[in-house]
């Protein structure tokens, strides 16, 4: 497995847990990105693409989030601003990776609930990992909607992830959510930085402040970017492996069908839906990139044949 750390033990304790917590601005760059978000936004004014693009038009999204925006211009400047930051920084710590997105999320009094979810699968998952840098502006807590993760969740389930694709763990959010979290309180300017598989959420703004935090997406810069992509209008459709560039973010309506992208695989689509109790024991089962030694699969042979 391609490393994400350039520090080994970095890299150990991401790999067990599927997160790592580190320091990463300083006060000044915090200063800085929050004006530069308060400046940005005014052009783009909170343009979110509304609840008809996400499949369901009774879907209010109760939070400001760059990737969402219909504005090009604003999206592209954010990831810019973003990234002549956090460039000097990530390539200290991470080895050899390249952004793709850049996110502004504003929780803004009284909601900003954001879902259950993994994010999107980025690149093959079973030769490397794309992370996410997630780095709040303000201190962050329960109170105010802060990042809570599933520890060990990572690489576990939904391998082909992408909008239009069936989520096995749809059925049992609410148990996730009340049984199986943990909330990472974090300093304006320190950084969790996740693997996309993992599973996580973040609670409303309970506060009278706004919670303002950011998240570069990244993975290997020798990898080809990938989205996957299912027709839910077709019977038995699988899922297209699109090859696509940084371009394709910035223009991209992430809730219809791509076009003129290139297709380089086709993958039969095989869903289960899972109980909580399977959850918990998917837990501890390999990782879908892990590859098992000849010695561990005759012992598998041996169970089942005895």
């Amino acid at each position: 497995m391609r490393a994400v750390f350039k520090d080994k033990n970095l890299e150990k304790e991401f790999q067990s847990e599927g997160y790592i917590r580190l320091p990463f601005l300083g006060a000044e760059q915090v200063k800085q990105l929050q004006e530069t978000y308060f400046t940005l936004v005014k052009e783009s004014m909170g343009n979110n693409m509304p609840g008809e693009f996400l499949g369901n038009p009774d879907y209010a999204i109760t939070y400001d989030f760059t990737f969402i925006d219909k504005n090009i211009d604003y999206k592209r400047k954010t990831f810019t601003e973003i990234d002549k930051i956090f460039k000097p920084i990530y390539d200290q710590i991470l080895d050899n990776y390249k952004p793709i997105i850049g996110n502004f999320i504003r929780k803004k009094q009284g909601n900003g609930e954001v879902p259950l979810h993994q994010n999107w699968s980025f690149i093959d998952e079973k030769k490397a990992t794309s992370v996410s840098i997630w780095v709040p502006l303000v201190d962050s807590n329960v109170e105010n909607g802060t990042l809570q993760v599933t520890p060990k969740s990572h690489k576990r389930f939904g391998q082909f992830r992408g909008p239009m694709v069936p989520w096995e763990l749809e059925g049992i959010k609410n148990d996730i959510i009340k049984n199986h979290l943990v909330s990472l309180d974090t300093k304006a300017g320190n950084c969790v930085i996740l693997d996309d598989s993992i599973v996580h959420y973040s609670a409303p703004n309970t506060t009278q402040g706004l919670r303002l935090t950011i998240q570069l997406i990244l993975h290997p810069s020798e990898m080809q970017s990938i989205h996957y992509h299912l027709n839910p209008n077709k019977s038995n459709s699988k899922i297209e492996v699109l090859a696509v560039d940084h371009d394709f973010y910035m223009n991209f309506n992430p809730w219809k069908l791509p076009e003129n992208e290139t297709s380089i695989n086709q993958l039969d689509h095989a869903f289960k839906p899972l109980s909580e109790p399977e959850f918990v024991a998917q837990l501890g089962k390999k990782r879908y990139d892990e590859k098992r030694s000849l010695l561990q699969r005759l012992f598998q042979a041996s169970i089942k044949y005895a």
